[in-house]
């Protein structure tokens, strides 16, 4: 994995705690929400993780009349041959960026619901079955929401991790600047391949088969409780979300170089899982966050130390 972080922050500096949290979705095999500003690396990030990997990378652009059979492909009938022909969407890839995802219809965003879910289309009764490697990269601009259909719960719930990118530091700037003065204008698409997608494939089978001890499991199902109590809280974590949590810790662990998970990994990536979740507003989800974790006790564990 040290080549594709080297790889990640080269193409974008200064981010390492987040791409670490990149690092962990792809190892847990889920897929990625990025809400931000325009112009931080969300595409950049996207091209670079795909090129890494090996794998194919393909965007698409969502916009309101934006439609199902455009994400995961439709039939055309061949006067030639005289039968349907089945033209493949851009979910045929390893990586997908689904740009400004939520100013498409509800009825366009759900046609992913079952490419993310189940790794597979169903086009007029026929499945297609999609990339082992498929990640969805998918991004959301906060400020303007001007003529924008939000996510529901149900395809929130589908992303593993929510995160921000957010403005590079003063000397990142600086190197990124320098870095450019003779660079034409598409080399920054290029990255080199680090690994082939059988190689990622072997890495996330060895992330899974780290182990969660009973403590850590408990813990993980406290905090998912505390989730579905809390006030503020209209929606808790699914046990589908609760796995997916505990996937991420894994990976979590896997990069840190241990077989096995501690109280620390779940709650290092506890908040952008939560961010996926919670449904409740920017501004109060990190203070909401802090109280759900402090209100359930952590386990002694090697290397940590009681709540």
């Amino acid at each position: 994995m040290d080549q594709i972080r080297f790889a990640l922050n080269t193409a974008i500096r200064g981010k390492g705690p987040v791409l670490e949290h990149v690092l962990a979705c792809l190892l847990a095999r889920g897929h990625l929400l990025l809400e931000d500003l325009p112009g931080l690396g969300k595409t950049t990030l996207a091209r670079a993780l795909a090129a890494s990997i090996g794998g194919k990378f393909a965007r698409v652009q969502c916009t309101p009349d934006l439609l199902p059979g455009d994400i995961t492909g439709f039939r055309v009938y061949d006067q030639h041959t005289r039968e349907f022909e089945f033209l493949a969407g851009p979910v045929f890839s390893d990586v997908l960026l689904a740009d400004e995802i939520n100013r498409t219809s509800p009825r366009t965003q759900s046609a992913l619901l079952e490419a993310m879910a189940e790794r597979q289309v169903t086009v007029d009764g026929i499945r297609h079955v999609l990339s082992e490697s498929f990640l969805v990269i998918a991004t959301q601009n906060p400020v303007d929401q001007h003529g924008t259909f939000p996510l529901p719960e149900a395809q929130l719930d589908r992303f593993a991790i929510k995160l921000r990118i957010g403005y590079p530091g003063r000397q990142d700037e600086m190197t990124m600047l320098a870095e450019d003065v003779g660079r034409a204008a598409r080399d920054d698409h290029h990255h080199p391949a680090v690994m082939s997608p059988g190689d990622l494939r072997e890495l996330q089978a060895r992330a899974a088969r780290v182990a969660v001890g009973p403590p850590v499991r408990e813990y993980l199902v406290n905090l998912a409780h505390a989730t579905r109590s809390h006030r503020q809280v209209t929606l808790g974590v699914s046990p589908r979300g609760l796995l997916t949590w505990q996937r991420l810790a894994q990976a979590r662990a896997f990069l840190g170089g241990r077989n096995y998970v501690t109280p620390d990994d779940v709650l290092d990536v506890a908040e952008p899982v939560l961010l996926a979740r919670l449904g409740v507003e920017p501004d109060l989800a990190p203070r909401l966050i802090e109280e759900l974790i402090t209100s359930v006790p952590a386990p002694v564990y090697p290397g940590h130390g009681p709540a």
